[in-house]
């Protein structure tokens, strides 16, 4: 292999070849980024694995009670179980939850009582148990059994990869008045269910106008007759309805607090609460009274807004959905971006694109930010260590031509662009081409140091050309072994993270059981980060054999010519006899 590596290296080093491999490797990078700009892949900022649970989150319209939220959670429950009768292997649980803490964590925050909503979970057995049944699958089959359900919202969502994100599609509508926020949020929500994107679940606002309310207005002037606050009227109503601490009972070690308020028949009757007397002592004369809170308050039966959220000061609805499966979330924004360019906004009301779109640009920022500053950390270091500007130049443009593997494997494989993991695979793999581009630049400095020594010379400037190329041929020789077992170790060690390669050692040599399996969760999420590094890899290390060598006698070609070019003829000229010296020439 040494003899074939010498042969070639000779070749690529004989005239007019350096410059050609060099210019072409330049080509290839910028080749390889267009055919990657005409035909991208998916780009996602985190893997999506196979779910661990999946979770229908139901919703009734606002103002419906538990009972009725209760009844369509049963018809709910028997489809679900219907549609997960083939997966029978595979399921661990379905449990149904009603009513408080069951809104979608991800689709905004939620605040007090929700009778009108619902979730429903089914979790999965581990991945490694599941066989030839898809969890995913599973998932699109509960969807399907739970499209037709009139009147309820439905959204059927797997379980979060990676750190908690919003959902795929989060567009911000802000403005000054609420109600126009609602009426263009519902606008907008029709408007682009006319559009029919595919891929798109259901499109929900975190903001609904009808939440039912009973607002309970005071006469004061009728309070004031009768000596009563309205702080003595509001306190009468929530002890009532919430309940009141009044008093702690002590067993051992624990308090537990005492509350009194109406019973269930008195404080779920608006008019039982509204006749209650207000036992008060009255101020005036001393007198223990007792006032009817219908003499002094009437009540209106009005609806209101679920909540109203703000961002920056400035009132937002968000609209949200999530994306089904086998489409990217980045396209199908993409798409809705274009549609909503024909949506008529009014003055002083914009819309904006969030959530997991904006996390992904600060991913990008950051990533990037990251990478530049560990090359030019780098950087600074190897002048340091070389004491010169041209090799650190050389490694550092071997770390841009590996990228060149990169791109290919992206391109031939067809993978998804993971924001983070090939993110962070990209800056792993700086770190090793750097490693061996140093191994071979710093022998070859080594190999042309102890011609120099040998000779007497104390440049390496009065080596001839043959010398320096020798040099080249042997350094690249002598460490091609090293290279390539770096480069060879690397990529195995890196295969069972890539395809998910999985031996349970432990019982291998207890039971003679090594549960062997490829695949699982692991393997998607962290297998595009490996995958980086070995495509970048595979192709780097052809670059460290080939063009770091070609790099260095260019350079050193350069560097010999400018040094030539701009060196006084006087240098050239002996100073005794007053003639040319050809070898100082």
């Amino acid at each position: 292999m040494e003899k074939v590596y010498n042969g070639f290296i000779r070749f690529a080093l004989k005239g007019a070849m350096p410059v050609i491999i060099f210019i072409g490797t330049f080509i290839s990078l910028f080749f390889v980024m267009a055919l990657l700009g005409a035909n991208p892949p998916k780009v996602d900022l985190f893997p999506t694995t196979e779910p661990a649970y999946v979770n229908a989150f139901i919703e009734l319209p606002i103002g419906k009670d538990i009972a009725a939220t209760n009844e369509v959670s049963k018809e709910i429950e028997k489809r679900v179980n219907e549609a997960i009768k083939p997966y029978d292997g595979i399921v661990e649980a379905v449990l149904t939850q009603i009513g408080e803490n069951t809104a979608d964590p991800n689709g905004g925050p939620a605040f007090g009582a929700q009778p009108q909503s619902a979730r429903l979970t089914v979790t999965f057995v581990p991945s490694d148990e599941r066989g030839d049944l898809s969890s995913v699958n599973a998932m699109n089959d509960i969807r399907e059994s739970l499209n037709d359900i009139p009147g309820v919202q439905i959204v059927v969502d797997q379980n979060a990869t990676g750190p908690p994100q919003a959902k795929p599609i989060y567009i911000e509508v802000s403005g000054d008045d609420v109600n126009t926020l609602v009426g263009l949020s519902e606008q907008m929500i029709a408007f682009l269910n006319r559009a029919d994107v595919d891929g798109v679940e259901e499109l929900k606002a975190d903001v609904k106008l009808g939440k039912p309310e009973i607002e309970v207005n005071v006469d004061r002037a009728a309070a004031r007759r009768f000596e009563l606050s309205t702080y003595g009227i509001s306190d009468a109503l929530r002890t009532s309805i919430f309940g009141k601490e009044v008093t702690k009972l002590k067993v051992g070690e624990e308090d537990y607090p005492i509350f009194v308020r109406a019973a269930p028949k008195y404080r779920n009757n608006v008019e039982s609460v509204m006749n209650q007397k207000i036992t008060f002592r009255n101020p005036a004369n001393g007198r223990i009274a007792q006032i009817p809170i219908n003499a002094v308050a009437d009540i209106d039966y009005k609806s209101t807004y679920t909540s109203i959220n703000r961002n920056d000061q400035e009132r937002i609805i968000t609209i949200t959905s999530n994306v089904l499966d086998g489409y990217n979330a980045n396209e199908i924004v993409g798409v809705l971006k274009d549609k909503l360019e024909d949506f008529d906004m009014p003055k002083g009301y914009s819309y904006a694109f969030t959530g997991q779109q904006e996390e992904m640009e600060e991913q990008i920022a950051f990533l990037s930010k990251a990478l530049l500053i560990a090359l030019f950390s780098i950087f600074l270091i190897i002048v340091a260590q070389f004491n010169s500007i041209l090799s650190p130049i050389i490694i550092l443009l071997s770390v841009l031509f590996s990228l060149i593997g990169v791109l290919l494997g992206y391109l031939f494989t067809g993978m998804d662009f993971i924001i983070v993991m090939s993110g962070v695979g990209i800056i792993s793999l700086a770190g090793i081409v750097v490693n061996n581009a140093i191994v071979l630049i710093d022998y070859t400095n080594l190999v042309i140091q102890r011609k120099r020594e040998a000779l007497g010379y104390s440049h390496m400037n009065q080596l001839s050309v043959e010398d320096i190329k020798e040099a080249i041929v042997v350094g690249g020789a002598t460490r091609l072994r090293p290279v390539l077992l770096t480069a060879i170790t690397t990529v195995l060690g890196l295969i069972p993270l890539a395809i998910g390669l999985n031996i349970n050692f432990f019982t291998l040599i207890t039971d003679s059981d090594p549960q062997f399996f490829i695949g699982g969760d692991n393997a998607v999420f962290w297998g595009t980060m490996a995958k980086t590094v070995i495509y970048g890899l595979i192709f780097a290390t052809f670059l460290t054999l080939v063009v770091v060598p070609v790099m260095y006698w260019l350079f050193y070609r350069a560097q010999y010519f400018f040094k030539n070019l701009f060196t006084p003829k006087e240098d050239f000229i002996d100073p005794e006899t007053g003639e040319l010296d050809l070898e100082k020439a």
